[in-house]
């Protein structure tokens, strides 16, 4: 103790000046916003790329069973090419394409708080922007909420406030897909009529009616189901395709058409 005091005491005065100069940084960040931004921006840069070396050493040590889902993804689109002959043909002009992808790693993931996100090692500089989608080989896994120029933050699909248009697979009756925060692997469906003839182990995927992701996007497959409080409509429990705890290598969706659709619905609801 008595050496902490000797301490403090011998350099009192770099001590005084470091306090004081803290101090007057953490004034002027406050007081203008030009500098707020400059220091939100260094921040995410800096844990970005902490984050993007933590994965690095992951991956190698991930390689193997990273191939091997490479390798089955390579296969079902070999296998989708060999039906469609003409298809290849078709995707060598992309200013028709109605959906651009870009690849992208994930550097962390979070699955266990109620509002949950994942950091992607690309940014703006990259092409990604807000409301972008974002899938795994397996399923949907969010969409785009922050971009700096090398990284991106994802509104995961476990978060409560999340929410992407889904529907009963080979049908039209679509609804709100949500997270009620309890478990990791199973999602919640809302708004289907109770009309509908539902199965345990029905496929859920995107829906029509979303202007961030393209239709028939695997979601996961109904687990449990049962009328709501006004017995006019299902609640639905939907057990994820993704493992959520193992994610690595993305795909990042950009809808051409999704400006112009979201500009319009504002306009839609500005007047109402």
């Amino acid at each position: 103790m008595q050496q902490i005091i000797n301490f403090i005491v011998r350099y009192k005065t770099t001590l005084l000046y470091l306090f004081f100069m803290i101090l007057a940084i953490s004034f002027t960040v406050q007081s203008r916003s030009y500098h707020r931004s400059r220091v939100f921006n260094s921040a995410n840069y800096i844990t970005g790329s902490i984050y993007e070396k933590s994965s690095n050493i992951s991956n190698y040590f991930n390689l193997s069973s990273e191939n091997q889902k490479l390798l089955e993804e390579n296969k079902r689109l070999r296998k989708a090419l060999a039906n469609h002959p003409g298809i290849d043909t078709i995707l060598q002009d992309t200013s028709e394409l109605k959906y651009t992808i870009t690849t992208a790693q994930i550097i962390k993931n979070s699955y266990a708080y109620p509002n949950n996100y994942i950091t992607l090692n690309k940014g703006s500089k990259q092409g990604l922007k807000q409301d972008m989608g974002v899938i795994s080989p397996e399923g949907v896994l969010g969409i785009v909420e922050h971009t700096t120029a090398n990284f991106a933050s994802v509104q995961s699909i476990l978060n409560s406030k999340s929410t992407i248009n889904a529907k009963i697979k080979n049908t039209s009756y679509f609804g709100s897909l949500t997270w009620d925060g309890k478990n990791y692997n199973v999602v919640q469906l809302e708004d289907i009529p109770r009309l509908v003839n539902l199965n345990i182990g029905d496929t859920i995927v995107t829906g029509a009616m979303s202007s961030i992701f393209p239709e028939d996007i695997p979601i996961g497959t109904i687990q449990k189901f049962d009328l709501n409080e006004s017995k006019s409509f299902y609640s639905i429990d939907v057990a994820l395709f993704n493992d959520m705890t193992n994610l690595r290598n993305v795909y990042v969706i950009l809808n051409t058409d999704g400006p112009e659709i979201r500009e319009l619905e504002s306009k839609i609801k500005n007047e109402q």
